[in-house]
């Protein structure tokens, strides 16, 4: 890639980054983008995946005073959003997309309205099965195209523990980064990764998700939370029709 690709590379990733932890919307920034610069669509979805590991290193470095006292926590769910995410690797790597991208649109919009509602007794409690296993599902999307995955994620986290949006952003931070690592790891392994955009769009994930934290934490009372679901219920509306118009 040629040098202004570089920089315009590191430039979207910085914004996806920033964009990333605070409302849970890189790839929407971040994959256009790839295409944008001449990749395939499974080549600008896999690159993309590599790229956002670094996106939860730096969301994980910046997000320390929420994540304090989360270990445990971060150690019962972590391994339920890592088999998520190898799953959700798997499925890209051996089936069509199109299925998958009729029903995203639906899934984006159902957890958006979700967020705007407080934690629901149904699945209240990281130690409920339904929980989980509504982890494991969003992390498979996660892991298999995850374009406003992050939003799932913190709704899920939502309904099952009641913290403040901050808490639950970092957890979701942390959360979708160990769907997005084990997927990542597949993708390097097996699939048709552009490291020449991978690298640059990397470190901008890097440094923006390490300011994006900061960001969050200065956002008052609920409007975190309001503004994740009103961007995933735009995002739907803009998924939906690229997905059903055709």
């Amino acid at each position: 890639m040629i040098f202004g690709e570089v920089l315009g590379l590191l430039g979207v990733g910085v914004v996806a980054g920033v964009v990333s932890t605070v409302v849970s919307l890189a790839s929407i920034i971040s994959y256009p983008a790839l295409l944008a610069f001449g990749l395939p669509p499974l080549t600008a979805n896999v690159t993309n995946t590599v790229a956002l590991v670094f996106t939860g290193i730096g969301a994980a470095a910046g997000s320390r005073p929420e994540l304090a006292g989360e270990g445990d926590r971060v150690l019962r769910l972590g391994p339920v959003a890592a088999v998520g995410g190898a799953t959700g690797a798997f499925l890209l790597l051996v089936t069509p997309a199109s299925t998958f991208e009729l029903i995203a649109p639906w899934l984006i919009a159902m957890a958006s309205l979700l967020l705007v509602r407080p934690p629901s007794g149904r699945v209240h409690g990281e130690h409920g099965v339904l929980g989980q296993v509504a982890l494991f599902v969003v992390t498979i999307y996660v892991g298999y195209f995850g374009a406003a995955g992050g939003i799932l994620v913190f709704a899920v986290l939502a309904a099952m523990i009641d913290h403040s949006a901050a808490k639950l952003n970092a957890m979701k931070n942390v959360m979708a980064g160990l769907a997005n690592a084990v997927a990542a790891l597949g993708f390097a392994l097996f699939g048709p990764v552009d490291w020449g955009a991978a690298l640059p769009l990397a470190a901008g994930f890097l440094l923006g998700g390490w300011v994006g934290p900061k960001i969050a934490r200065r956002m008052p009372g609920h409007s975190l939370r309001h503004l994740a679901a009103a961007c995933g219920l735009a995002v739907a509306l803009k998924l939906g029709w690229g997905s059903y118009s055709r």
